[in-house]
């Protein structure tokens, strides 16, 4: 399937650490103090990167199931493959996944500018409506980790 350069990008200053958005991005304790309700998260190359929010609908379509770590660098970045949601099942079912880069970068001990890029995504129509739902869904996301540094 031939990819376009069609790029998400999203960016914020959050106030916290670098070392708790490290935290709450690579672990599972932290994931669920802003993604999802559940998470499998293994921190190591071709490890699971899987997010769920869908908890009553059946194994495999509960969110980001079967993706993995692409790589990582301690406190600098993590990239993962990332899947379309179930409400989109023609392309969910497809065997493409997108890569998500989350790179972090300290402002002070107290804040921490947070990168998202979202790549990968084919040359195909039916992918469109995918990538506007991301182009929302990520900036609700880093919303969501910057409610989470204030608790």
């Amino acid at each position: 399937m031939k990819v376009t350069d069609k790029t998400i990008l999203k960016k914020i200053t959050a106030n916290c650490s670098l070392d708790t958005a490290w935290w709450k991005w690579t672990t599972h304790e932290g994931l669920i103090t802003f993604f999802g309700r559940d998470n499998k998260i293994e921190l190591t190359e071709g490890g699971c990167f899987e997010i769920y929010f869908l908890m009553d609908n059946p194994i495999g379509l509960r969110g980001s199931e079967e993706c993995k770590i692409l790589t990582y660098t301690p406190k600098e970045m993590i990239s993962f493959t990332w899947n379309a949601p179930p409400e989109f099942k023609e392309v969910r079912k497809s065997s493409h996944y997108t890569a998500v880069i989350v790179n972090f970068r300290s402002i002070n001990v107290k804040q921490t500018e947070i990168s998202i890029r979202h790549l990968g995504w084919p040359k195909d129509k039916r992918w469109d409506p995918v990538f506007s739902y991301f182009d929302g869904a990520w900036e609700i996301v880093l919303k969501k980790f910057e409610q989470s540094c204030l608790n």
